[in-house]
């Protein structure tokens, strides 16, 4: 029973453990190349170092470079790294660009995968100073070596002298078995969840789209009178998009047009629904959206990923606000010029905006700032105000 308990409990933690030592390593980061991201790089070398690794291959797939500070440190560990660390540019169609490309010829050994991009090293971070990318070159102009898949790579790696911080060290990347030979174990590597997450953010259509769909989501909350399940979704949402202005080169004008366009198409959803005004408040998110991110030819944003964010904000605006607002605060056998002389009950306090009940709906409503409604104020309906009705308190005797 003993030996069957500590089979077990070597089973267990050999299953939580990392990785062995002697094996092979592949880190794999696709995307632009954040400051979590090159963390992680640089952390998952060291990491793999401690734990005596055989080779370390950090695999790229990325256009651009956006923390100076930590590509420092990855460029120096790629440069002269603990452990025996090649490059990979793949799976294809991959892109190396502006400093992920410069990882690829700073270190002693690396490959391309054919049908990938590699592109001149200037600008090699991305800020919103950067000149213009010139043009890349394909796998094959490039220069380095053709290996169109990882594990094919590490074999060919096998018996290979690479210089490390602690001297030259020969890797062996194939072990033998009953009939043959095959690869060391190969451990894929990527960030853990957190970082992916906000990761999702370090692209110029994602961060757009991350934060006018969050603002329109929120919009939709406050006017619906919902519960807070849509507010949450926004405020997430924000958040992403807060990560991604963090990270990238973000045009500040544009961000500004961006909210502007936002604040025009609630004030029209506010008035009653303006098409022209919201269309305008459209066409200010789609020019905001092009324009939001500095590329340098990296990164730069597409207008056809930001178009259909831009459509679903007018939905929200033009048919989905309108049509859930209507069925929360509206009865089907009411309308809302039939409440002009009605008597209701205040539900909020009106600064000047809030809900009122009348003849048993529910209804957003306006008033003048010196009227002092507040909860259970007794309210006559004055006139209606395009989504809104007009109220006054009861028996006040106001000049218009």
């Amino acid at each position: 029973m003993r030996r069957v308990l500590f089979a077990f409990l070597a089973l267990v933690l050999a299953s939580c453990s990392s990785g062995s030592s002697g094996e092979i390593e592949v880190i794999d980061v696709s995307g632009p190349l954040d400051g979590s991201a090159l963390q992680f790089i640089a952390d998952s070398v060291n990491d793999a170092a401690s734990r005596g690794q055989e080779l370390v291959v950090l695999q790229i797939n990325s256009k651009a470079v956006l923390d100076a500070d930590r590509y420092e440190q990855v460029s120096a560990l790629v440069a002269e790294p603990p452990l025996p660390l090649a490059v990979w540019i793949g799976p294809a169609p991959a892109a190396a660009f502006g400093g992920a490309g410069l990882l690829a010829w700073q270190a002693e050994v690396s490959a391309i995968a054919p049908g990938s991009l590699i592109a001149p090293f200037e600008p090699v971070v991305l800020t919103t100073d950067s000149p213009a990318m010139a043009e890349p070159v394909t796998a094959e102009e490039s220069g380095l070596d053709l290996q169109p898949a990882i594990r094919q790579y590490v074999q060919d790696l096998d018996g290979r002298t690479f210089q490390t911080s602690r001297g030259p060290v020969t890797v062996s990347t194939l072990e033998d078995f009953e009939g043959g030979v095959t690869n060391k174990p190969v451990t894929f590597r990527e960030p853990g969840l957190a970082t992916r997450f906000f990761r999702l953010a370090v692209t110029p259509e994602a961060a757009f789209f991350f934060l006018v769909i969050g603002l329109a989501v929120i919009g939709f909350e406050f006017y619906a009178l919902g519960p807070a399940v849509a507010a949450g979704v926004g405020g997430l949402s924000v958040l992403l998009a807060g990560w991604g202005i963090l990270n990238l080169p973000v045009r500040w004008w544009a961000l500004a047009l961006a909210i502007l366009g936002w604040v025009m198409m609630t004030f029209a959803f506010q008035r009653g629904g303006i098409i022209l005004l919201s269309l305008l408040g459209g066409g200010l998110l789609q020019v905001a959206g092009v324009n939001l991110v500095h590329g340098a030819g990296q990164i730069e944003p597409r207008w056809f990923l930001i178009l259909p964010s831009v459509l679903a904000v007018l939905f929200f605006y033009l048919i989905a606000m309108p049509t859930v607002q209507k069925a929360r605060l509206s009865t089907p056998t009411i309308g809302r010029e039939a409440l002009v002389g009605e008597v209701g009950t205040a539900l909020t306090t009106f600064d000047p905006d809030g809900v009122v009940e009348v003849r048993g709906g529910r209804w957003r409503a306006t008033a003048h700032r010196e009227a002092g409604l507040s909860p259970e104020s007794e309210i006559v309906v004055t006139g209606v105000d395009g989504m809104f009705l007009e109220v006054d308190k009861a028996g006040a005797d106001r000049e218009n």
